[in-house]
């Protein structure tokens, strides 16, 4: 039927050349964000899904930090605890020519200063070893603890090992010395019990110290391949998104011609009337 009042024909192209509009706007939005899928509206539960994904990714984050940190203390109070234990060993040198009974007055005195001066210079090790605020080796901290999951549910945590003078662990006192053959055997005696007793100690600093970093290094191959499933759920395959805006431009025009030849169809009907 021939008609002015309703033209079929570029009815049907321009809802053609909308459908392509709105194709080639998705396209568009795709290739400059980088996503395929950047809110709910593009796809509800790819998105519910990645945003789970990344809180957890976010939440690793937080983990890697806690762990690095109390790492990091663990490690000072290790390498404070390792010169301790070297203190000892020159300690108990000390300790044993003190013992010698044919030393003269002289040399034990000179003995006697430079036991005093290694032993406090335990008190010195002691105190300076801090990270962050935290000591691990002055009784100041009962514990910390470093996440260990994205959720705070599971902890890995480290005791204090208290290795002041006059301790549970280093029971050398304050006041030790060696400057009578009696008071060297005794302090012989308190130096070995505490390098056996500081060494055990670094034994446990040492598994803490490594399954803090067994854990981080898992939480970071595991944020790593959250971070690959986000990617693999939302973001656009930028080649093949780039061909299908070149295809969607020149449908584009097509679609334009094709409304402009359909907008001329009524124009025929002045032939009727010559």
């Amino acid at each position: 039927m021939a008609t002015v009042n309703t033209n079929a024909g570029a009815l049907v192209a321009l809802q053609n050349l909308n459908a392509t509009s709105r194709s080639l706007e998705t396209v568009q939005s795709r290739i400059s964000t980088g996503l395929k899928v950047a809110s709910a509206k593009d796809n509800g539960g790819a998105f519910a899904i990645a945003q789970k994904l990344r809180s957890d990714v976010r939440g690793f984050d937080v983990v890697k930090e806690s762990l690095s940190r109390v790492g990091s203390a663990v490690d000072v109070a290790a390498a404070a605890g390792q010169a301790i234990s070297d203190l000892l060993i020159d300690l108990k040198e000390k300790a044993l020519a003190a013992t010698d009974t044919s030393l003269d007055s002289t040399s034990r005195t000179a003995l006697n200063e430079d036991f005093k001066a290694l032993r406090d210079q335990i008190s010195t090790i002691v105190s300076n070893a801090s990270f962050n605020g935290t000591n691990l080796i002055n009784n100041s901290t009962n514990s910390i603890a470093a996440l260990a999951n994205s959720d705070g549910s599971a902890v890995i945590t480290v005791l204090d090992e208290a290795l002041q003078l006059s301790g549970s662990i280093v029971t050398v006192t304050t006041t030790e010395s060696v400057d009578t053959v009696t008071n060297a055997k005794a302090a012989l005696t308190a130096v070995k019990a505490s390098l056996t007793n500081v060494n055990s100690s670094l034994a446990r600093l040492g598994t803490k110290s490594k399954a803090l970093e067994i854990q981080s290094n898992f939480v970071t191959k595991l944020s790593d391949a959250l971070t690959t499933s986000i990617g693999n759920l939302v973001d656009a395959d930028l080649a093949k998104e780039s061909a299908k805006l070149q295809a969607l431009q020149v449908k584009q025009q097509l679609g334009v011609q094709a409304l402009s030849i359909a907008n001329q169809a009524p124009q025929t009907i002045l032939g009727f009337f010559r």
